[in-house]
């Protein structure tokens, strides 16, 4: 089955280049588009999307509050991914904290585009590690460190999360690590529920936040 790709953008001329880029491949399908998160709820409840990819800044409601709309309505909810202009943008670090599953620039390059939206189908991070430490330097709170304190992490779930906050995937941790993919995907699912994280993104959040990964560390 295709990944079924929900386009959510006021500009209809960045939606147009979007499923070019994505109708264009076999495995990818534009089943539906909207021109503002207030239109999202209903058009994933008719077209049960894989995929929203979700513009972060619109009139009337913005990709945040779409986001959180998103994954209070369904369970399981679409992957949510977010399509910006500027990759240190702080409403990018609200829609990631309020669930969504990675971001995207719009002036990515179409084979970036692409394999942005299959990586995201497949439950992995779509992170940018700089951009990232930038966002979340100056949101430590005692809440992340709280959560990370009671998680309890072993030393090689500790591993594990690091280098998903370098935006490592699965199979580069394995490398990395010198372990079996399922191995690390048995560490990932563990690191996740001690978390109480929804997924990566959500875990590398609460990495920061927590002070386990610096923002101004290396990468």
């Amino acid at each position: 089955m295709p990944v079924s790709v929900l386009l959510v953008d006021d500009d209809a001329l960045v939606r147009a280049g979007l499923r070019a880029i994505l109708a264009a491949q076999p495995d990818i399908e534009v089943v539906g588009e909207a021109a503002d998160g207030a239109a999202v709820i209903p058009l994933v409840r008719r077209l049960a999307p894989d995929v929203v990819a979700m513009d972060v800044r619109m009139p009337l409601m913005d990709g945040i509050e779409a986001t959180r709309a998103v994954l209070r309505a369904f369970a399981p909810p679409p992957k949510i991914l977010v399509v910006t202009t500027f990759e240190e943008d702080r409403y990018v670090y609200g829609a990631l904290r309020a669930g969504a599953d990675g971001f995207l620039l719009k002036r990515a390059r179409p084979a970036e585009i692409v394999h942005a939206v299959r990586l995201v189908a497949e439950g992995e991070s779509l992170l940018f590690p700089a951009a990232l430490r930038s966002l979340a330097a100056g949101h430590a709170n005692e809440e992340a460190r709280a959560a990370l304190a009671a998680a309890r992490l072993t030393d090689r779930e500790g591993e594990v999360l690091r280098l998903i906050a370098r935006g490592l995937t699965n199979a580069e941790i394995a490398a990395e690590l010198v372990l079996g993919t399922e191995t690390v995907k048995s560490h990932v699912s563990a690191l996740l529920s001690k978390l109480g994280a929804r997924d990566r993104t959500q875990a590398v959040i609460t990495a920061y936040e927590s002070g386990f990964v610096a923002p101004g560390g290396a990468g």
